[in-house]
């Protein structure tokens, strides 16, 4: 089944929903410019209400890998959803003292055709990564745009990376089906296409997301 992911969570009704709605992860930003930023301490108190078999997800824009191991660790989160700063190299030396599990995120601005501007992995670092996530974000707002990209510029991306893939950018209820057909990935990722406003989720539509993912797995499975 498609991974999917519920993110930019600032309260426990909220994520909840998304537990209950089926979600496989949700999300907690800690990037100070985003409206949907939350503190450390909040994220450890959702966190610690929701099942253990959901993934806790800190997403984060920069930042060395001390900070964000601190982190993760102190909001009690499972895994680091890193969009660099600058070089979009994970190395061996990044994760020498990171513990935790990793997807980097990369702008679908940075791909064209075979080519990933500046994107390495070395086969140290790989038993680390859950996946590559693509998003539509750009250098001044990397995440959470609401906007889509062509996603046939990653056809085939999860093979040429050796990674799993998880497709984001301006998901929602109306075009996921299409998006996993085009991209069939290893999971998905949505933001604003489940919110009423920035910050806080329609309970209906994080349900109706959820669905529509699981009737296009049932339609390929």
């Amino acid at each position: 089944m498609t991974w999917v992911k519920i993110c930019g969570m600032t309260n426990l009704e909220d994520a909840l929903v998304a537990v209950d709605a089926g979600a496989d992860a949700v999300g907690f930003v800690f990037y100070e410019k985003s409206s949907r930023c939350v503190s450390v301490e909040m994220a450890r108190e959702i966190c610690a209400k929701l099942p253990g078999s959901v993934e806790k997800v800190g997403v984060f824009v920069g930042g060395s890998s001390e900070r964000i191991a601190k982190t993760i660790r102190n909001g009690d989160l499972t895994i680091a959803q890193i969009y660099p700063e600058h070089s979009l190299g994970l190395t061996g030396e990044f994760f020498q003292n990171f513990p935790f599990r990793v997807i980097p995120a990369i702008g679908a601005g940075l791909i064209s055709h075979d080519e990933i501007g500046g994107f390495y992995l070395e086969n140290s670092a790989r038993e680390k990564v859950v996946a590559a996530l693509i998003d539509s974000g750009k250098s001044d707002r990397p995440g959470g745009t609401g906007e889509t990209f062509d996603w046939r510029i990653i056809s085939g991306l999860a093979e040429r990376l050796g990674l799993n893939l998880v497709l984001a950018g301006g998901l929602k209820v109306e075009n996921v089906g299409a998006a996993i057909k085009t991209v069939n990935p290893w999971g998905v990722d949505v933001v604003s296409g489940v919110e009423a406003s920035p910050g806080k989720k329609d309970p209906e539509k994080v349900r109706a997301f959820v669905r529509a993912v699981r009737e296009c797995d049932r339609k390929v499975s």
